[in-house]
């Protein structure tokens, strides 16, 4: 009986919605995160009688067709973009991006990797890293003896110092962006990486070529809904009851069928009667 395997693919894509939505919730604090969202197709069809077949009994052709579906498959799991709300926090090292574009993060593997979340940090000797302790694109060093720093909208990164009357400009921090967003890989920690789904990376300072600016003293929150995500997880819960039910009620006919086959050999006459 298909009805088992039909329904066995709509348990396990509910499972995976709600392990979305679980996920989504987790990371409601977040910085700078961003919701994934669950798509999926339907698998493949069973063509008993193909639309547009004719039919042996009267020679008509077939309007619609006998087509029995397989089940559901996963299809994505894409990120829904959005600006999360920026709050302030007045940290001279918390950034928000208020518009498009990911700060560089140069990881220990050389690689650059991409992020959203500017709660930035002062190393040891200077540098400016991630919480993670990745130095920040173009590896700025902010001086020992510097008593503020202040970072303008475009990304300019100035230093004040107690001796003296005009501020040092230390460098200018840029910001990237792709043509596909939803194409970069995450790999946790509040990164991403370019693959070629995402397209080649385009890097200017902030506030210009539709890059957005930056907000010092702010940190963008996550746009995660959690009204959204639990009317997603009632949904998912029921979809799941639903199949389950199928299940038992496939269960059942098998039972009752292979029944019925028990009975009808029982009762069978003999070859000498």
């Amino acid at each position: 009986m298909k009805a088992l395997h039909i329904a066995a693919t709509g348990m396990a894509a509910q499972q995976m919605k709600v392990d979305v939505v679980a996920n989504n919730l987790a990371n409601m604090s977040t910085t700078g995160f961003n919701p994934r969202r669950a798509d999926f197709a339907d698998l493949h069809y069973q063509q008993m009688a193909r639309p547009g077949s004719i039919s042996a009994s009267d020679g008509s052709m077939l309007p619609t067709g006998v087509q029995i579906g397989l089940g559901v498959r996963p299809a994505a799991v894409s990120v829904v973009l959005g600006q999360g709300s920026l709050d302030a926090t007045g940290g001279d090292l918390d950034l928000a991006i208020d518009g498009a574009g990911y700060l560089e993060v140069e990881m220990p593997s050389g690689q650059i990797g991409y992020t959203r979340d500017g709660a930035l940090k002062r190393s040891a000797d200077g540098l400016i890293v991630t919480s993670e302790g990745y130095p920040v694109v173009p590896g700025l060093t902010i001086p020992s003896d510097a008593r503020g720093l202040t970072i303008s909208p475009t990304g300019e990164v100035w230093a004040d110092f107690a001796d003296r009357v005009d501020p040092e400009l230390l460098g200018q921090l840029t910001l990237s962006s792709f043509p596909n967003e939803k194409g970069l890989e995450a790999i946790g920690s509040n990164l991403f990486l370019e693959s070629p789904a995402s397209g080649a990376v385009f890097s200017g300072p902030p506030g210009e070529d539709g890059l957005g600016t930056l907000r010092q003293g702010y940190l963008e929150s996550s746009s995660v809904d959690a009204v959204r995500e639990v009317t997603e997880l009632i949904k998912a819960q029921r979809g799941y009851e639903l199949n389950a039910k199928v299940i038992t009620a496939a269960d059942q006919m098998l039972g009752a069928t292979t029944q019925v086959r028990c009975c009808l050999l029982y009762t069978s006459p003999s070859p000498r009667d």
